[in-house]
């Protein structure tokens, strides 16, 4: 049998292709490794930024709920700013219109007041002459306090404080702080201590500092303010009779008016029950007043009252006053009270008293 030649030139054709085939295998494993490290680096990096952004996302959606919030406050608080502006321009408004009322009325009060003060005037000259310029017929040295005046203011004013029980009613509300709306207005939001120097105030003080020098000494008495209630000047003496004789009381009740301050509104209903209530029944009352109630039997519903509205609170005042009783009034006249004057005036004339609008330095 013949030996088979074997090319040496076909097998080195075939290594060689084996050889490239395997180098481009561990080529394409070797790229195929790099591309998958590359890949998941990348992919690492990718999530890294994915779940930055989810956070923040979160952080987000918190923030504008926490807006949302905010926003819902901020609106809650502008419907009540709202509310309170409303309030606040029907108040302004309010006033607006009372102090044009007022304005109105201040020129009729005026004239009404100055007629009042003529006829009060021509009556008091009437009395000296019929009595000759004689001044009271008490006996010298029987009064038990002193009240240092001048000139005439010493002599007969035609006020009647005679009387086996004499009860004084003082009108202690924040109106007693001036004559004007405006000036009481500014006064009432003074320290106390300001408003109780307030000439008015001082002056009506002193009207009643007056009046109880001329007390008869065997008489009794007793010396209330009101002004929304009523109550005793000297505590622990509601509804009991004081010693007109007794000069150290006399002298208490005075001090203690003195310290009294005026505020809150005017309700003489609550005043003549006090009256009502003391027993026995009183046979003559001083009232010092300076105009017509602004509350009654019941609460106010509204901040202001009109002049009608006053009238009706007086006219209901009148019930609990008793009957046949003298009633002297005092009147300091305020401004945008007209009707008033008028309507103390015809009190005292009903009821057999007296009426008396001093001047602005009486006594």
């Amino acid at each position: 049998m013949a030996r088979r030649e074997i090319s040496i030139l076909g097998f080195s054709f075939l290594d060689a292709m084996t050889c490239g085939f395997g180098a481009v295998v561990l080529l394409f494993m070797v790229i195929n490794a790099s591309v998958d490290l590359r890949a998941t680096q990348l992919t690492s990096d990718l999530r890294a930024e994915a779940d930055r952004l989810e956070v923040e996302v979160l952080e987000g959606h918190e923030n504008l709920v926490e807006l949302r919030n905010s926003l819902r406050e901020i609106e809650d608080e502008n419907v009540l700013a709202q509310g309170l502006s409303r309030r606040m321009l029907q108040t302004i408004e309010e006033l607006r219109d009372e102090l044009a009322t007022y304005d109105q009325l201040t020129l009729a009060r005026r004239e009404h007041i100055n007629q009042l003060m003529a006829d009060l005037k021509s009556l008091e000259e009437s009395t000296k002459r019929l009595s000759g310029g004689v001044p009271s017929d008490e006996v010298p040295g029987d009064r038990i306090r002193t009240h240092i005046g001048d000139g005439d203011r010493q002599y007969l004013t035609g006020l009647k404080v005679g009387g086996n029980r004499i009860f004084i009613l003082v009108d202690s509300s924040a109106s007693m702080l001036d004559s004007t709306i405006v000036n009481i207005i500014r006064r009432r939001n003074l320290p106390d201590q300001r408003k109780i120097r307030s000439k008015k105030w001082q002056q009506a003080v002193g009207t009643i500092d007056w009046v109880t020098t001329q007390l008869p000494r065997e008489s009794s008495f007793q010396l209330y303010t009101f002004n929304e209630e009523a109550q005793p000047v000297l505590d622990g003496t509601e509804g009991q009779w004081l010693d007109s004789g007794d000069a150290e009381v006399l002298d208490d009740a005075v001090l203690s008016l003195k310290k009294v301050i005026p505020e809150k509104g005017t309700n003489l209903y609550n005043g003549f029950r006090a009256i009502e209530a003391i027993q026995p029944p009183p046979d003559n009352i001083i009232l010092l007043v300076d105009g017509l109630p602004t509350q009654g039997r019941t609460p106010p519903k509204k901040r202001t009252v009109t002049g009608r509205q006053r009238a009706k609170l007086f006219r209901s005042a009148l019930e609990r006053l008793p009957s046949g009783v003298p009633v002297n009034v005092i009147l300091f006249p305020m401004e945008g009270d007209p009707a008033a004057p008028s309507a103390y005036w015809q009190l005292a004339l009903a009821t057999r008293g007296a009426f008396l609008s001093p001047s602005g330095d009486w006594p």
